[in-house]
């Protein structure tokens, strides 16, 4: 507890310390990356070499971008010669286009244990499509046309502890799960789930597509559906918990898109101490929102957020609201272990045309500041210049900055509406890299880079010489698949550090530090993380580790 208390205390101050550099506020600032890739990046994944996987839908007519070496997509209803998947390279900038046949239209996705990305379901001829994709030099989608048992359109992927399998949970009509990929006889097994069911609004607005889902400590499995939540274990297809209802009548899902992440998970060095598991949860709108919009009502979104702690005895909902109304918002971990919520619209919901009045100010949420009346949690973030409504997405890069593109609110390609087609990126640099302020950097892990549970590791990390060594602590990121406001997969633990703490070593700048792994799979899965040192609210760049 003691250990917990402090590592809370020391994010508080030092989120707060890196937004005032020399006594002014400073509050990132934007980047315009590229006026075109080409496509609209309505799906993302980063991979272990730093590229991000970007896709939209194969049937949203001619894109910016023509297919490799011309070919061609025949679909039972239109031939398509152009691309909707590229990958960018975030360190040099570079877009290869890719080949996708089938439809990922409100797809899903999740990496494996090994940096394959594996994707599944869409629309049409690619509702029951399994799609991977190997981060090599020239790799391209392969893709398995029956590799789901029942379509998935709008469903929610999460990566099982092996790394090697994936739950694949809900869908458009679909009130149950599957394992992905089909390795065993239990995973040709359709399980059924009548809690997607019973938190359907109704079946033309749904309010419970996209389900939110985040793997407890214990392994089960938090879903949450409209506007409550159960703990499942998958395995035996059994409900071990339910939640409280979240407070305030709002929707939170597909149409009435909230976001939600997985606040920081606080390892401790005695490896049987089980951390707090939080859900953090915000915006949405009423139930009957995307209805309205449908009729040219916009109404405003909400500002309510809670936090759930779901691995205690007796879990609720502590309640709080953001600075602005927000509906469709991304929800992106930063290193530091604050939140980033960016994109979105004030008014109305996800769906064609249906939001208006576009938040172009990104929040940061401090989850550790102390909640009193004197101070807030969030802290309103400088502006973008371009809307980012429906089908627009944002990710953690591996230097820190979160590249944002996306925002189709159209059936096709439509660059001259009032919301335009945005196939453009651009990256939010948060506060922490500000022009004042300097970054420890990683020089080496030891024994090396492939990690293990309960193990013990040196980071080796330098400061600037003149920097004193002050707050230092170490995260592991897991990239998340982000889509419709749902990063999937994404997961931040601390890991603990030795007590000897921070020893410095050979002259003036260099330092080392002796951490912990986390103890088991059901609370890293296995797979590729970003590591990151902070300094006094300052990270590195990432280091790519591996667990198993």
């Amino acid at each position: 507890m003691e250990t917990r208390s402090l590592l809370l205390l020391l994010f508080a101050i030092t989120s707060l310390f890196i937004s005032a550099i020399g006594g002014q506020l400073y509050l990132g600032r934007w980047k315009l990356l590229k006026r075109s890739i080409g496509i609209s990046a309505m799906h993302m994944q980063l991979l272990p070499n730093d590229k991000m996987i970007m896709f939209d839908r194969t049937d949203f007519g001619p894109s910016n971008l023509s297919l490799p070496e011309g070919k061609c997509i025949s679909e039972s209803h239109n031939t398509d010669c152009f691309c909707h998947s590229v990958e960018f390279d975030s360190i040099n900038g570079n877009i290869r286009p890719l080949t996708i046949l089938t439809d990922t239209w409100c797809s899903s996705g999740a990496l494996s244990e090994n940096g394959v990305l594996v994707q599944s379901g869409g629309y049409r001829l690619g509702e029951r499509v399994v799609r991977s994709f190997n981060p090599c030099a020239d790799c391209d989608w392969v893709e398995d046309a029956n590799g789901l048992i029942t379509p998935r359109w709008y469903a929610s992927n999460q990566v099982l502890p092996d790394g090697k399998k994936f739950i694949v949970v809900g869908g458009r009509y679909q009130f149950n799960y599957e394992f992905i990929p089909k390795t065993s006889s239990s995973d040709q097994t359709l399980y059924q789930l009548p809690f997607l069911k019973e938190t359907r609004y109704s079946p033309l607005i749904p309010n419970n597509l996209y389900p939110f889902l985040h793997l407890s400590a214990d392994g089960n499995l938090f879903v949450f559906a409209n506007d409550r939540a159960i703990l499942l274990d998958y395995v035996n297809n059994k409900v071990v918990k339910n939640y409280p209802v979240m407070p305030g009548g709002i929707s939170r899902n597909y149409p009435s898109t909230g976001s939600s992440a997985l606040l920081p998970l606080i390892l401790h060095g005695n490896f049987s101490i089980i951390p707090n598991v939080e859900v953090f949860i915000c915006g949405g709108t009423l139930p009957d929102a995307n209805q309205k919009a449908d009729a040219g009502e916009f109404i405003a979104a909400s500002k309510s957020c809670g936090r759930l702690v779901i691995n205690t005895a007796n879990p609720f909902w502590e309640m709080e609201e953001m600075p602005m109304n927000r509906v469709m918002g991304d929800m992106i971990m930063l290193p530091t272990g604050d939140v980033l919520i960016i994109n979105g619209a004030a008014k109305g919901t996800a769906g064609w045309n249906s939001a208006r009045e576009p938040v172009l100010s990104p929040v940061l949420y401090r989850p550790n500041t102390p909640k009193n009346s004197n101070t807030s949690r969030f802290e309103i973030m400088s502006p973008s210049t371009i809307p980012r409504l429906y089908h627009s997405t944002a990710h953690l890069l591996s230097d820190g900055r979160v590249l944002v593109g996306g925002s189709n609110p159209y059936r096709n390609y439509n660059f001259t509406a009032l919301y335009p087609t945005e196939i453009s990126l651009e990256a939010f640099y948060p506060p922490y890299l500000g022009s004042n302020t300097s970054r420890p950097s990683i020089t080496a892990i030891v024994p090396g880079v492939n990690l293990g549970y309960k193990q013990k590791f040196s980071m080796w990390f330098q400061l600037k010489e003149e920097e004193s060594l002050g707050n230092i602590y170490v995260t592991m990121v897991a990239p998340s698949f982000t889509t419709h406001s749902l990063a999937m997969n994404q997961r931040l633990l601390v890991l603990a550090m030795d007590d000897n703490g921070v020893q410095n070593v050979a002259a003036g700048n260099n330092y080392v530090v002796h951490i912990n792994t986390p103890a088991t799979p059901t609370l890293a899965p296995a797979g590729y993380y970003q590591l990151f040192v902070v300094h006094e609210g300052v990270p590195s760049k990432a280091t790519w580790v591996h667990i198993k």
